[in-house]
This record gives structure tokens, sequence and C-alpha cells, in this order.
């Protein structure tokens, strides 16, 4: 596919879930907990829906990994592979936070095509492609899972965040906000990857599992602990 067309074509996932913000507020409070302990909402299956029949309708032969419908399996491939978290930090957003997001990439086969981090109700997004001019700044964001090894991370003096939304964390190293992303407990690829090739895309050091990570496919069954770096 070429660039523009893939351009076009995140653009317009953006822009469908913006056009139907309004739907996606109705079903924040609507909340199942999930087997491992953590909530999903009526909003991130109808984004995950939404988003699925898009592509569905643009790309034939589309291996689809979303968060709240992955089953598992996996077969490789050389047709198109998207990865999407409909809503990444739905603990904060069915606690009324704006700090949530949407996380979607795209592959052909291997070879990465392009992705984007949307912030919706901070009005902000990252698209492949976008010009960043980084910001300097002395703070690391970390995961959320309060942990051994995250307080280990926080052990050293120093400026530190935690929000409780990837998209938000890796939006915000990306741009240099941060100069640190650390998530040591690890997530899966809906969570990191489409934000990480991002990272990669505009220049920041990437480590996976502790060692240097330049784009190579990763499974999405397992967890992987991620280390951006800004500067």
């Amino acid at each position: 596919m070429e660039k523009n067309k893939v351009r076009k074509l995140l653009e317009d996932i953006c822009n469908l879930i913006m056009n139907n913000l309004k739907k996606v507020e109705e079903t924040r409070y609507d909340i199942t907990i999930k087997p491992d302990g953590t909530p999903v909402t009526k909003s991130d299956i109808f984004i995950e829906e939404l988003v699925h029949n898009y592509i569905k309708k643009q790309l034939s032969d589309v291996i689809f990994i979303g968060e709240e419908s992955f089953d598992f399996t996996i077969n490789e491939t050389d047709n198109y592979l998207v990865i999407l978290d409909p809503i990444d930090g739905t603990e904060n957003f069915c606690s009324g936070l704006k700090e949530w997001g949407v996380s979607f990439g795209i592959w052909k086969g291997k070879h990465f095509l392009g992705s984007f981090l949307l912030l919706p109700e901070l009005g902000v997004r990252l698209i492949s492609g976008d010009k960043v001019v980084p910001v300097k700044s002395r703070i690391t964001g970390l995961s959320s899972s309060i942990s051994p090894a995250v307080i280990k991370s926080i052990s050293e003096p120093g400026q530190y965040r935690i929000i409780g939304c990837a998209v938000y964390n890796l939006y915000n190293v990306i741009r240099g906000s941060y100069c640190k992303f650390i998530n040591p407990e690890g997530a899966y690829v809906w969570d990191l990857l489409p934000g990480i090739m991002l990272a990669l895309e505009t220049g920041c050091h990437v480590k996976v599992n502790g060692k240097s990570y330049n784009g190579e496919p990763l499974d999405p069954r397992l967890r992987y602990r991620v280390e951006i770096n800004r500067f």
C-alpha cells in the first residue's frame, strides 16, 4: 500500500472514532469485569467493532488483532495485519478521566506500514509521518500496575508520573514531554506496539525485554517489558 493511502486510512479511522465520540460516551459507565480483574465497557466493544467493520470494507484478507476479540491463536501470513486497542486506559475512561486513548497499527506481512495514537478527549493524535520536534523533560513515565518492579524503578530520586494509560505515556515520550517511559511489568502488543513503532520512527531508543528493539515481529500472545528513551 502506498504511503499516501496508508496515511489516509489512518486519518479516516481517527476521524471515524472522533465522529462517534458521543456514542462512545453513552456507554462509558456500562462496565463488566473481565476474568483478569480489569474493566471493559460497552464503549470498548463499540470502538473495536466500529474499526473492525471499517477495516473489513477497506482491505481484504486482513488479520485483525483487537484487545477485546483476540482469541490468542495466530496464523502467520503475508496478508495485512491490524492491531487495535480500542480504549487503552479503560480504568481511567470508566472513572470519568480524560486520559485514555486508542492505539492502532497496520502491517503487510512483517512490514510495518503505519500507526496512530489518539487521545480523543484531550484532542490530540500522532500519526505515522507527522513531524515531531521534541521538547526537553526530566520526567519518567511509568505504567500504572504498582508492583515491586515499579517500586524499584522509582527508588532513585527524580521526577515520575503514573497516569494509567499507555497511549498517553507513549505519546508523551515520543514528543519529549517524558524523557523516558518504562513498563517493567509487561503488556500486550495492542497496548504498546503501535506506539513503539511511532517511537522508533521518530528517533527514540526502544528496549523490549531488556534488549534493543528495531521493529521485529512480536508474538501477540505474550507480554513484553518496555523501556523507551527520548534522549
